[in-house]
């Protein structure tokens, strides 16, 4: 599979450190930043990960802050991505199987690099099969109802 994965300045050791692991599974990955411990702010990462799996550049994302929150909410914002925040084994299959996550987030701060790793492999290794299905929809469809109201909006304040 080809991954996205970026960070902030707070995730970036650990961002590396799962950059190599991913690669030894044998993956192809994508790097959208940051690269170095210079500051830079987590949505602007989180933006160019999900806009990556969104326009299919790359099949899933891996993104790391200080919590994994920031870049969850980040992401989210992107039309059509779910991301997940995944600190455990258990989280990760379940944002795959049950709600067809395109992105897992993690937080450096919160979990070591061993566990980081196995929360990545379980996400890698687990395939969306229609879990959750009417679920996942609902959310797709709330999404879509939101888009179009605010295509309508946007629409109806031409000039003539």
């Amino acid at each position: 599979m080809k991954i996205g994965i970026g960070s902030d300045h707070i995730g970036f050791d650990f961002k590396e450190t799962i950059k190599s692991f991913v690669e030894e599974l044998g993956h192809e990955v994508v790097d959208f930043g940051c690269y170095s411990r210079e500051a830079v702010d987590y949505p602007d990462v989180a933006f160019e990960v999900a806009g990556a799996v969104s326009e299919k550049r790359v099949e899933r994302g891996i993104l790391i802050c200080g919590t994994g929150i920031g870049v969850a909410v980040a992401a989210c914002k992107y039309p059509g991505i779910r991301a997940a925040l995944a600190h455990d084994v258990y989280s990760a299959e379940r944002a795959q199987l049950s709600n067809n996550a395109q992105i897992i987030t993690m937080g450096a701060q919160i979990i070591g690099t061993q566990v980081g790793k196995k929360v990545v492999e379980a996400y890698l290794n687990s395939h969306w099969a229609g879990g959750s299905e009417r679920k996942v929809n609902k959310i797709i469809e709330k999404e879509n109802e939101f888009l179009d109201k605010i295509k309508a909006e946007v629409s109806g304040n031409h000039c003539s």
